[in-house]
């Protein structure tokens, strides 16, 4: 009996129709083929890209590392430490209604630490932290303002013969005193996470925002007297006159022809302070203007400002700490000269408003 051509295939290998399973052809693995030929390519690119010979590719891997560190460390750390010196800056929301000069200092701490970012306490592996001008202008700026929150403290935020100091001034003048340099961790303290500097300034900023928004509401006290103008400005005159014996104690111990690598962290910061007291003296000649203009002081007080500003706006490309009466520039003893005349203008003030 001849047989036919189902007899001879196996039980896998019948022919269609016959009621049995026929033998599975391999389907290709799309994904698995697309997964390969990625890996060939970036095998193949990364051959090209830094060779084959050990040599070839150490001396690449170097080329692009030093190409990473100079984006990364210069133009995305140059990006990010920009320097704000604007002398036309104005307070973005101010509170209508309160003080002028308070919302100069909401403005300050606001535009420093929520919208440039705070960089005193930035750790070195950040893009800006091996930067140390922008973070020393910054510095500076809080110095001023944290020494005028203690102005209002103490004169101008609470009623002649008064003892009661105002809570939310209470409160932005201790927050405000917090070192600039406090990261999430202090190694030298604790591994545990830390309250940091930018926080706290942001507290100070809510309890001035506060004051500043009751005093609106006829709920706080801000006193235009003379005598309270008068110890505000004394206290300023003296923190300028601290930072003049600063520059000239440095000035006189460390010259130096080429670099001083702490003269421009002196410079930068008595930058930000001076900037600082500039726009806070500006509006606070608004909050004061009608006292101001009945003492005949109108003159001397735009010459007070005008000095602070000039001294705010030198911005040197080096700063040098030459000897005075070297060739070359002592950008210190420039910024002393700026301070000290706005010092004199200032005790000017305060002696015409003491009578």
């Amino acid at each position: 009996m001849t047989s036919t051509t189902a007899d001879h295939l196996g039980p896998d290998e019948a022919g269609p129709g016959d009621g049995r399973s026929r033998a599975l052809v391999p389907v290709p693995d799309k994904k698995k083929q697309r997964a390969d030929l990625a890996r060939a390519l970036a095998a193949k690119a990364s051959r090209a890209a830094l060779g084959r010979d050990r040599k070839t590719i150490a001396k690449r891997v170097t080329i692009i590392f030093a190409a990473f560190l100079v984006l990364y460390f210069g133009v995305l750390g140059a990006v990010m430490t920009r320097l704000d010196d604007n002398p036309d800056f104005v307070p973005p929301a101010p509170i209508e209604g309160g003080s002028h000069a308070i919302n100069m200092a909401i403005g300050l701490v606001d535009r420093e630490v929520n919208v440039h970012g705070w960089m005193p306490n930035q750790p070195m592996f950040m893009p800006g932290g091996l930067r140390d001008n922008a973070p020393n202008f910054q510095l500076g700026i809080i110095h001023a303002v944290a020494r005028f929150s203690f102005e209002l403290l103490d004169h101008l935020g609470r009623a002649r013969g008064s003892s009661r100091a105002d809570p939310d001034l209470e409160r932005a003048a201790g927050f405000l005193q917090f070192p600039g340099d406090i990261w999430h961790i202090e190694l030298a303290k604790s591994l545990m996470p830390t309250v940091t500097s930018d926080q706290q300034y942001r507290s100070a900023l809510r309890a001035l925002t506060s004051y500043n928004t009751r005093l609106a509401q006829g709920r706080a006290i801000f006193e235009r007297r003379g005598d309270a103008l008068a110890a505000t400005l004394t206290r300023i005159s003296a923190d300028l006159g601290s930072q003049t014996a600063l520059l000239e104690e440095h000035s006189r111990s460390r010259t130096s022809w080429m670099l001083d690598f702490e003269a421009d962290d002196i410079f930068f910061r008595n930058k930000g302070i001076t900037y600082a007291y500039y726009l806070l003296l500006r509006e606070l000649g608004r909050d004061f203007e009608v006292l101001i203009d009945q003492r005949g002081l109108t003159s001397v007080w735009r010459q007070a400002v005008t000095t602070l500003r000039y001294a705010s706006q030198l911005n040197p490309l080096v700063v040098m700490n030459a000897r005075t009466d070297s060739v070359l520039a002592n950008h210190l003893v420039l910024q002393g000269f700026y301070i000290n005349r706005a010092v004199v203008q200032l005790n000017e003030l305060v002696l015409t408003l003491s009578f």
